[in-house]
């Protein structure tokens, strides 16, 4: 259960992004081109000619990088779009695309529970999020949806590129990738104005949500099936939603508390799922 636990753990920082983006107030652009360079910052040490030989977690690496700058464009205009509640829900499609692929892609074992968990955590999310009220946008549905088809490339791509590369180094080499096809796709709107308490802050939150979060994550991800790992990836929302009642005042209604606690319940049954050993990764030697 270590495993499931580094996973978890990766989710429930991720969740915890609002207490360093909104009181930055920058625009989504320049918090995703901020977060990525703190992500980078051990890369220059991670480059390992070993590591580099194997040609398909090399690929896997280049096509986390174009991944997660895809994802983090069409999510963001999501939000800028619409209503948030339909960009979140729609995002959360990624871990029943996980579930569905990853015995296609990596040949894992199907998981019944994930099939059966990750649909009922979706409504659970959907009661935790959607407010009496809440409008819907076809077009902001489309952009979460598109953005959830890239984060599961990312997940599936860290699990080819664990075979040559640490989870430090997946998490940091492909970050440059990203913030270069970020800055062609945004532009001068990705750039911060100034280096200020703003800046830092969310240069702060790059380190401890998204290096620390994503290192946590990936390094349980060589243990745990992706069917599963997609299911405690629900603990990202779900930690958010409690950041913003208690330290944003935000309402969580009766319904969201229910919500919250399918989510809870269902991931844990998941993760609980009785499994044959699995072949493990071989751990990457020559990458630190």
């Amino acid at each position: 259960m270590r495993y499931f636990a580094m996973v978890a753990a990766g989710a429930t920082l991720w969740g915890c992004w609002a207490l360093f983006l909104r009181p930055a107030g920058l625009s989504g652009p320049q918090n995703a081109l901020l977060v990525l360079t703190a992500m980078s910052l051990p890369a220059p040490f991670l480059l390992r000619r070993e590591a580099l030989r194997d040609r398909r977690a090399t690929a896997a690496l280049v096509v986390i990088g174009l991944a997660d700058a895809a994802n983090t464009a069409l999510f963001f205009a999501a939000i800028r779009n619409g209503p948030v509640s339909v960009a979140v829900l729609t995002h959360y499609l990624a871990p029943l695309l996980l579930a569905l692929s990853a015995p296609w892609v990596l040949r894992e074992r199907v998981s019944a529970r994930a099939l059966v968990g990750v649909p009922i955590t979706l409504f659970g999310l959907a009661l935790l999020i959607i407010q009496p009220g809440t409008a819907f946008s076809g077009l902001t549905a489309t952009l979460g949806a598109a953005s959830a088809l890239f984060y599961a490339v990312i997940v599936l791509g860290s699990k080819e590129a664990a075979r040559a590369y640490s989870p430090l180094a997946v998490t940091s080499l492909h970050a440059p990738l990203s913030m270069a096809a970020l800055l062609l796709y945004f532009g001068a709107e990705a750039l911060p104005s100034a280096l200020d308490e703003a800046t830092l802050r969310v240069l702060v939150g790059g380190v401890a949500c998204g290096l620390i979060g994503n290192i946590l994550f990936n390094a349980g991800l060589r243990h745990v099936p992706t069917a599963a790992a997609g299911a405690l990836t629900y603990l990202e929302p779900l930690t958010a939603s409690v950041v913003g009642m208690v330290f944003f005042a935000e309402a969580l209604t009766p319904a969201g508390i229910v919500g919250g606690l399918l989510v809870l319940v269902t991931g844990a049954w998941v993760a609980a799922e009785r499994r044959a050993p699995a072949r493990l990764l071989p751990e990457p030697s020559a990458t630190p």
